[in-house]
């Protein structure tokens, strides 16, 4: 447990620490560590929630049971580096790419989750939904306000980049939040479709271009192989 001292400043309590000092009492100061550690430990757990619920993940996912095998992470990383968060830090990004049900969402949500836990603003959002929300924001006139609340995450997190194709205009918008993003935040993308395949999504080469170019520069790129792990639940639970 941290110590009386410790616990206010992280509280913010400036002079209950020198209260408590100047009572000469072990018994209380025991009592009141007690109960600020109670108070900090609710406190996180609640910003916690907050955090989360404001992520917007489809579900929740964690790293217990994770199977990493099919993976094939860049040289010198692997799992638990990732978890270190590390990356983020330095404003780096993550690019999970590979085939349909073989993990890429689950590691990025819970990535997401473990970003969460350190304080950290954290936004979802399938790849087509966002471009749904940018077009509606432009059309409303409240665009600017709405990337400047994106620009206040700590962690964006593209999934689904390549199942849905984007119009010129959903193609544009989406840009200008990878450009705002760009060495100012960490983005997590899935995806299915190998980079060479993204024109067919965003349709002008030059603009995919310029767009794989700012996520790849300062980028970690994970290739997820084998076959989907949904099939073979599903191939597992049909009667022998």
């Amino acid at each position: 447990m941290a110590d009386l001292t410790d616990l206010c400043r992280q509280l913010r309590l400036a002079h209950i620490a020198e209260y408590i000092g100047s009572q000469q009492d072990e018994g209380l100061r025991s009592l009141a560590e007690q109960l600020l550690a109670a108070e900090l430990d609710g406190r996180r757990r609640a910003k916690l929630g907050k955090l989360v619920q404001q992520a917007g993940f489809p579900h929740l996912k964690t790293f217990e049971g994770y199977v990493t095998e099919h993976i094939s992470f860049p040289q010198g990383s692997g799992l638990d580096a990732l978890r270190t968060l590390g990356w983020m830090e330095r404003k780096e990004n993550l690019l999970l790419m590979g085939a349909v049900g073989t993990g890429k969402t689950h590691m990025a949500i819970a990535l997401g989750v473990e970003a969460c836990r350190r304080g950290k603003a954290v936004q979802f959002y399938r790849a087509s939904d966002l471009v749904a929300v940018l077009q509606e924001k432009f059309m409303a006139g409240t665009l600017s306000k709405f990337r400047e609340k994106l620009r206040k995450m700590d962690l964006l997190i593209l999934d689904e980049v390549g199942y849905v194709p984007f119009n010129q205009t959903g193609s544009e918008l989406l840009f200008n939040v990878i450009a705002d993003c760009y060495e100012q935040q960490s983005v997590i993308v899935t995806s299915n479709l190998e980079f060479g395949q993204w024109t067919s999504i965003f349709g002008d080469t030059k603009l995919t271009s310029a767009l794989v170019d700012r996520l790849v520069h300062h980028a970690h790129i994970l290739s997820f192989t084998g076959e989907s792990f949904r099939f073979k639940q599903a191939m597992e639970r049909i009667p022998g």
